[in-house]
This record gives structure tokens, C-alpha cells and sequence, in this order.
């Protein structure tokens, strides 16, 4: 018997019978040989594919809520994305699911960011005239711009998770991918009040208290309050889940966040200028598409100018994308090279 095949074996004896096994996956969109790999299980390949991926390590310098903030201890959506699969797994682990592919689905969810953030999103859906979303963005990547065009080759499990996990988007089949779009949310509304009371917009004190008074009057607390009533109520109900008390709190949590951070003039009073740059990168490479790189050209006569352009600028990061502007529309002696 290989590594792999004990591992699988284990899985039937560990986790819960609603878990996704890894040995009765739906497969990849290429069929692959397993038996091939003797150590690693379908989602845990599928993590390491992700972990070693261009797009994964672009992540580092793409922005979460605030733009080039000063500091080195603000979130980018390489912080966040950690902070999910490790919410996650912490979850799935304690209702005996399956953490491998749990943490597969939470290191490709935001794959598919644009540089400046939501901002960006915007920015793009403007130009293309129909609404450009990270979600399927990042399974675009996954399945097809990573690797010079040959896509990851994930499992069905893993893709429909990423896929999944923002709101608006249909709830993934597994318990594992439910959790990862939870574990999103948990993640991100926390994570930006801490980076809002880095940058002085907020203080403990400005939650409100009928919020703390449930959550917890701090970071460590909102998280853990979260996290743990997620677990015993889906462990006293079968059902995955929270509370209604705690349920609602989160949902006063993220309204508030919305008034006070998300649209606040501080975090957001440069996203006019980052729209514009990539509106103005849109257009420039829509005059000029020799000028866009050669391992995208091959796409334009197939997928056409507006999807391959917007694949591009999509993949930027946000110091990237303002060199590229920086290069590309002021002049050279009035250039400042970082």
C-alpha cells in the first residue's frame, strides 16, 4: 500500500461521512493517472499546484482594503488568503471533514483579484460593459491562464469551491467549499476592522456594543466567538452553520464595516485615480495590442482583444500596474522609479 492509499484509507476511518473523500473525487477536467503520485492525496496536489503558482505569489502585492498603505503590517490578499485557509481548516478539522482540500479551495478563491481591489473589479466591468467577477476570474486562472495556457488541471471539488465562494455565487456542493465561503467572510471583516484601526479610522470602542457585547470587543475575540459557535452549532444540529444571535452579529458586523471602512473617504478616496489608470491601460492596449505581452498573443485570435486584455490587467498587481501607467503615459524625465 503507497502513502497515498493509507492516507485515503485513513480519511474513511477520521472523518465524517459527510466529509468529500479524496478517493471519490469527481476528477479534473484532463484525466490524470493518481496512482502516478504514491504520497499526496487529489487535494493536497491540488494545494501544492496552487501554492506554486505565478498567480498565488502575485497575491503579495495586491490590495485588500486600503491602497499602498503606509506600513508594513497591513493586509494584502496574500495575508487574507492564509488567514482564510487557516480559519478554514481549523473547521473542517473540527467536524472531521477534509482540511486538504479545504485549504486547496481557500489558496485559489482570490486567484482572479484585480490590482487595486474591489476598485479594480469596477474599473473593469466598466470597460467590458458587463460585470467582471473575481470569483469566476479565479477559476479562469486555474483552469486556463496559469502555466503558459495549460490551466492547474484541479479537481472538480476544488474548482466548484472557488468558483463558490463569494455570496452572490451559487453554494458549493461540498461542506469544504461552504466552509471556505465563510471562512471569507469571518476572515475579511476582521481582519479589516484591524487594518481601519491601524490606519486611524476606527477603535475598539466605535464597534457597536450590541455587537460586542456578542462578538467580543476584540479582534482575538470576534474571531474566536465566530469560529467556535459555527462549530457547535453545526455539531449540535447537523446542519452547517451558526447561531441566529451570532449570525445576525456578523451581518451587523459587515453593515457597519460597509459605512464606516469600506466606504470611507480614507480607504477609498484614491480608488477614483486607481479605476482610471486601469481604465487608461484598458484603452491603451485596446489601441495597441502588439504592445501587449507574447505569451498572451496566441489567445487574441481565439478568445478575442476585450477577454485577453482584461486577463492581463486582471493578473497585474497593483506596483505593476503602475509602472506599466507610469511607462506607458508620463513622460520620462518627470518619472519616479521606486
Amino acid at each position: 500500500m503507497t502513502i497515498r492509499e493509507r492516507l485515503e484509507q485513513e480519511e474513511h476511518l477520521r472523518f465524517s461521512e459527510k466529509a468529500q473523500f479524496s478517493d471519490a473525487t469527481r476528477g479534473r477536467p484532463r484525466v490524470e493517472a493518481e496512482t502516478e503520485n504514491d504520497v499526496r492525496t487529489c487535494y493536497q496536489r491540488d494545494s501544492d499546484r496552487i501554492l506554486h503558482s505565478k498567480s498565488f505569489r502575485r497575491l503579495m502585492h495586491k490590495t485588500q482594503v486600503f491602497l499602498q498603505p503606509e506600513g508594513d503590517h497591513y493586509r494584502t490578499r496574500m495575508t487574507h488568503t492564509l488567514e482564510v485557509a487557516r480559519i478554514a481548516r481549523t473547521i473542517t478539522r473540527a467536524l472531521r471533514l477534509n482540511e486538504d482540500l479545504a485549504e486547496a479551495i481557500a489558496f485559489g478563491h482570490d486567484l482572479g483579484h484585480t490590482p487595486f481591489g474591489h476598485a479594480g473589479e469596477v474599473a473593469l466591468s466598466e470597460v467590458m460593459g458587463k460585470p467582471f467577477r473575481h470569483n469566476e476570474q479565479s477559476l479562469r486562472v486555474v483552469d486556463f491562464l496559469e502555466k503558459d495556457g495549460q490551466g492547474l488541471n484541479l479537481t472538480y471539488e476544488v474548482r466548484m469551491g472557488i468558483l463558490g465562494h463569494t455570496r452572490s455565487s451559487r453554494l458549493p456542493e461540498t461542506l469544504e467549499g461552504q466552509i471556505v465561503r465563510k471562512a471569507d467572510q469571518i476572515a475579511y471583516i476582521n481582519h479589516d476592522i484591524d487594518d481601519a484601526m491601524r490606519a486611524g479610522i476606527l477603535t475598539d470602542s466605535d464597534i457597536p456594543k450590541e455587537i460586542s457585547d456578542i462578538l467580543g470587543s476584540n479582534h482575538r475575540d470576534r474571531i474566536n466567538s465566530l469560529v467556535t459557535d459555527m462549530i457547535f452549532q453545526t455539531l449540535d444540529t447537523g446542519v452547517l452553520g451558526m447561531t441566529a444571535e451570532v449570525e445576525q452579529a456578523m451581518e451587523a458586523l459587515r453593515s457597519f464595516m460597509f459605512e464606516r471602512v469600506y466606504k470611507n473617504p480614507v480607504a477609498k478616496g484614491e480608488e477614483v485615480k486607481a479605476r482610471r489608470i486601469l481604465q487608461q491601460l484598458y484603452e491603451y492596449y485596446s489601441k495597441h495590442p502588439e504592445a501587449i505581452p507574447a505569451d498572451f498573443q496566441p489567445q487574441i485570435d481565439f478568445e478575442g482583444m476585450e477577454r485577453v486584455i482584461c486577463d492581463y490587467i486582471a493578473g497585474m498587481t497593483d506596483k505593476y500596474a503602475m509602472y506599466k501607467y507610469d511607462e506607458l503615459f508620463i513622460p520620462t524625465a518627470w518619472q519616479v522609479r521606486g
